[in-house]
């Protein structure tokens, strides 16, 4: 995987100004580095959502270098200079996913302070928007769903106005997951409905940014499978899992990886041993592309429920299980 990663880093992280034309100290900077520093920003992107943050994490803090850099030592029009400074805040905060996918929960918050603190600067909404969602799924993830509601509703506020239906859509999902482990099943339920309605109508209102693309139905039923797992509902979890798994893109290699980790940790909650246990012998396959730490702690979650099991099927799964991780170096 990291072969793959580099080649790709290489094509998308290095364009005309690593080729021979670099802005160097007091040179001047125009639109087609700001095109390219972007190229680079998006290459990594794709390259996080086929193979986890694990291995980006260090080129996306090469790029924010680069990027900080070029700011600091050249010459450029200030409207070349808002958009070197809101792409320096973009880049931090996917910095700050990656460290977050790699349960690295410091550094991503962190790195997320960074960037909200350029879409204040600059007074870009959109950038806020997308650091308070995420900050909002990291509280939630770390046990704080107070704060997590909280940081939602915040986005909400400044996302209303824009009237994209898919990015509205995100919001109330987190709000949904916030709202079911602060044991508000009722409202979760409600905000999920919501949420799915939105997404229904998505291309009949404002288009949402890129960086939304990922939300649809298969993030939706992943939150709903996880909800009625919050509420001991494990049949009706695997139902969504499911759809989940086979509603999700293949470009998305991480999180099928987590969704069918999390499918056969509901299917041992079912009491579906031997499906459960196959499902998770099946997840390796997806994880011999994938480097991601939430994903490893699904795995390992699992192996302890496979442990839990007095059955063969069950045993021989989790030793599977236990074996690639202590091959692949993540115990």
């Amino acid at each position: 995987m990291k072969d793959t990663v580099g080649v790709t880093a290489a094509a998308g992280l290095h364009g005309p100004a690593d080729r021979g034309t670099p802005p160097g100290p007091k040179g001047a900077v125009g639109t087609a580095h700001v095109i390219e520093l972007r190229e680079g920003l998006r290459s990594l992107y794709q390259l996080d959502d086929a193979y986890g943050g694990d291995d980006v994490r260090s080129l996306a803090r090469r790029h924010l270098k680069r990027i900080a850099r070029i700011i600091n030592t050249n010459t450029y029009p200030d409207t070349i200079g808002r958009q070197l400074q809101l792409l320096s805040g973009e880049t931090a905060e996917h910095c700050a996913w990656l460290f977050y996918d790699a349960d690295n929960q410091t550094a991503a918050r962190r790195f997320w302070g960074e960037a909200l603190t350029t879409a204040t600067v600059l007074g870009d909404d959109n950038l806020a928007i997308m650091v308070l969602a995420a900050l909002s799924m990291q509280a939630s993830h770390e046990g704080r769903p107070r704060d997590g509601l909280n940081l939602a509703h915040a986005a909400q506020a400044r996302a209303v106005r824009y009237g994209s239906p898919v990015l509205l859509s995100l919001i109330a999902s987190r709000k949904a997951r916030a709202m079911s482990l602060l044991g508000d099943g009722t409202g979760a339920k409600r905000q999920l409905t919501e949420s799915m309605r939105l997404v229904e109508r998505g291309d009949r209102g404002r288009p949402s940014p890129d960086w939304a693309a990922f939300h649809g139905h298969a993030e939706l039923d992943y939150a709903q499978g996880l909800l009625y797992t919050e509420t001991g509902h494990h049949h009706a979890a695997v139902t969504f899992l499911r759809a989940a798994l086979a509603h999700q893109d293949r470009t998305y290699g991480r999180n099928r990886a987590l969704y069918r980790l999390t499918l056969s940790r509901s299917l041992v909650q079912a009491g579906e041993v031997d499906e459960a246990s196959h499902e998770a012998v099946e997840s390796l396959g997806h994880l011999e592309e994938v480097e991601s730490g939430r994903v490893v702690r699904r795995l390992k979650e699992v192996t302890t429920h496979l442990r839990g099991v007095d059955a063969a099927g069950a045993r021989e799964a989790a030793d599977r299980l236990t074996e690639y991780t202590e091959l692949s170096g993540a115990a």
